[in-house]
Parts: structure tokens; C-alpha cells; sequence
């Protein structure tokens, strides 16, 4: 979910441009001499297949330490930046990406509701959060809510009760931030046609199921409301060596569909706007470290700013775009990759 995009992050910067070794421009004879090697850096992989693991090989994710007191303005900022007062949503919640946005959220000052297919760690990591809050804030005159709910995103019956479960408990949604997803890796001709109508529907129709469903209820009301989707910047660009066609046409349409939706809603006040995030060090992707200790040099060489992000890199925005300060921004893309899609 929020960290599903993350499960081969370790494989994506392999063979993009040469490495350091062996610089652009500076090839050796051999290679000028062989036209085999021509573009090899940037194609696909057919060899690489990365199927994503099943729910209970997925490693925990915790909150973030020291995340600042919430909503208290303690530091000189602009009181637009606040999310008081607000009631938020975030899908793919229980872990990684999803986990670390949602905690951004309370620390703002908004109330949140985690929404995950597996509502068990949804619940663990609630009160996670609030345990956290409260170290983080004991003299806090006001603790925030933070709830924890079951839905499969791709069905529209569990997504709709899912959000009368949410308003039942907290009255009312205010913004909502799309996080689940997964990704896998397989050549196009070997993809199961069932596993590719699996990824566009938890990536594709659940954002697209959640959007609406939260949609009507600011119509309603009468509203307004501020939306985040979770792309990718595979949804932008042509990852290698990894092939992964599917889950790079899904975040593609994700990233259109933001925009598509912030045109017909600009109207009624409903801010669409998406996120795309490069590579995370989430815990799956430390996993991934750990048992391949060569590929970090590999990803950050490819990073202008030489390091991958921290799951806390995401908090700041997405606060921001769901915040009053962005009530101008709509349809937009924010890339949160470290610079690397500009290289």
C-alpha cells in the first residue's frame, strides 16, 4: 500500500546511464567497437521478476520520532500551514509511506483516519501515533483522534462503507491522501492478465473509488476539501532495468487522473493535487538493502542529491498541498525524488 511501490525500488536506478567506473563519454574501445552495447542503459531487463510478497512477509513500519509539536505553532510559521480542526484520510495507511503521511497529518493538528486492509496493524499503528503525539506534546491542551478502518479499495461496496464508517465516527472528511498501491516487475508478455487487473485495481480504481466517495460527502456539504494522490515518478518516466510496464502505466494514470479530477472539481472548491516520490527508504526497501548491500551506491549515484529519501521527506508536502497556504494549487505533480527525474 503505502510502501508497495517501494518493493523494487532496489532494481530501478541498475543500468540507467553508466556508472562512475565508467562514465558517460568516457567508454572504452571494446564498447565503441561493438554495437551490441548500444543503448544497453537504457533498456529493460527481461531476467528481473519481483512478484510482491504477501501481506505477513511485509515488515512493520513505525512512526516517525521527534516530529515536532503538532499544530501548536511553536516555531515562527504561517498559521495557513495548519491542518486544525481538519479530518483526514489516508489509504494504505498501516505502513511505510502511507504511515509516515498520516502521522504528518495529526502533527498539523488534523484528525485522521487510517484506512488499510489489514485494520489490525491500522490499529496498532494508531495508537502508535497517538502514543507518540502525546510523548512528543504531554502538555497539549487537545489530542487529536485517530481511527482505524478496514476497506479494499478496488471494491466499491467496502470502499463507500468504509467511509460512512469514518464519518460515523468522526462527522465529517475534510482531505483525503490516496496511498495504496503496489508494484511488481515482469516483462509484458510474461504478466498475468489477472495480477495486471489486481494492480490497476488497488492503484488505479481505489484511488479512483476513494476520490469519488469522499467527493460526494464535500458535496453534500457544501465544502470544500483538499485531495493528494500518491503517483510515482514511474508514472513520469521509463524505470530500468526493471520491466514494469503495468505499474508504470497505473501511476501514469493516477498522476492524469489528479489533474483530470481538479479541472471538474475546481468549481466546488475540491484541491486534486499528486504526489510522485522517488526512491524511499521505507523498511521493505531497507530489506532490500540488506540482502543486495551493493545497490545503494548504485540508486544514489543516479540521485542529484546523492541520497534516497527518508519516508519523513513526504510529510512536508503533503501537509502543505493539503493545507489552506496551498489553496491555489490544484492539478499539480510534485515530484519528490531528490532531482532525479530531471537528469
Amino acid at each position: 500500500m503505502s510502501l508497495h511501490r517501494a518493493t523494487t525500488a532496489a532494481l530501478r536506478a541498475v543500468g540507467r546511464r553508466p556508472t562512475e567506473s565508467h562514465p558517460r563519454g568516457q567508454a572504452s574501445n571494446k564498447d565503441k567497437n561493438e554495437p551490441a552495447h548500444a543503448g544497453s542503459f537504457a533498456r529493460t531487463d527481461d531476467s528481473i521478476t519481483v512478484e510482491y510478497p504477501p501481506d505477513h512477509e511485509l515488515p512493520s513500519s513505525e512512526p516517525v520520532t521527534g516530529a515536532g509539536r503538532a499544530g501548536m505553532h511553536v516555531y515562527p510559521t504561517l498559521a495557513t500551514f495548519s491542518l486544525e480542526g481538519k479530518v483526514g484520510v489516508v489509504t494504505g495507511g498501516a505502513r511505510g509511506l502511507g504511515l509516515v503521511m498520516g502521522q504528518g497529518m495529526v502533527v498539523s493538528g488534523a484528525d485522521l483516519a487510517i484506512v488499510d486492509m489489514n485494520k489490525e496493524e491500522a490499529e496498532i499503528q494508531a495508537k502508535a501515533i497517538m502514543d507518540q503525539f502525546k510523548k512528543d506534546n504531554p502538555n497539549a491542551k487537545k489530542f487529536p483522534r485517530v481511527t482505524a478502518h478496514y476497506a479494499d479499495v478496488s471494491d466499491p461496496e467496502s470502499v463507500q462503507a468504509c467511509v460512512d464508517e469514518i464519518l460515523a465516527q468522526h462527522g465529517r472528511i475534510d482531505s483525503l491522501v490516496t496511498s495504496a498501491g503496489f508494484t511488481e516487475n515482469f516483462q509484458a508478455t510474461d504478466y498475468p492478465i489477472d495480477r495486471f487487473r489486481k494492480l490497476f485495481a488497488v492503484n488505479v480504481d481505489g484511488t479512483y473509488l476513494f476520490a469519488t466517495a469522499v467527493a460526494r460527502h464535500l458535496m453534500a456539504r457544501n465544502a470544500r476539501g483538499s485531495m493528494v494522490f500518491i503517483g510515482s515518478m514511474s508514472g513520469a518516466i521509463v524505470n530500468v532495468p526493471q520491466p514494469q510496464a503495468p505499474y508504470n502505466s497505473a501511476k501514469a494514470a493516477v498522476r492524469h487522473m489528479a489533474a483530470s479530477l481538479a479541472v471538474e472539481w475546481a468549481h466546488l472548491g475540491i484541491r486534486v493535487n499528486c504526489i510522485s516520490p522517488g526512491y524511499m527508504l521505507t523498511a521493505l526497501t531497507k530489506k532490500i538493502l540488506d540482502d543486495n548491500p551493493d545497490l545503494k551506491q548504485k540508486w544514489t549515484s543516479l540521485i542529484p542529491q546523492g541520497k534516497m529519501g527518508s519516508p519523513e521527506d513526504l510529510m512536508g508536502p503533503v501537509a502543505f498541498l493539503l493545507s489552506d497556504a496551498a489553496n491555489y494549487v490544484t492539478g499539480a505533480d510534485l515530484r519528490v525524488d531528490g532531482g532525479y527525474t530531471v537528469t
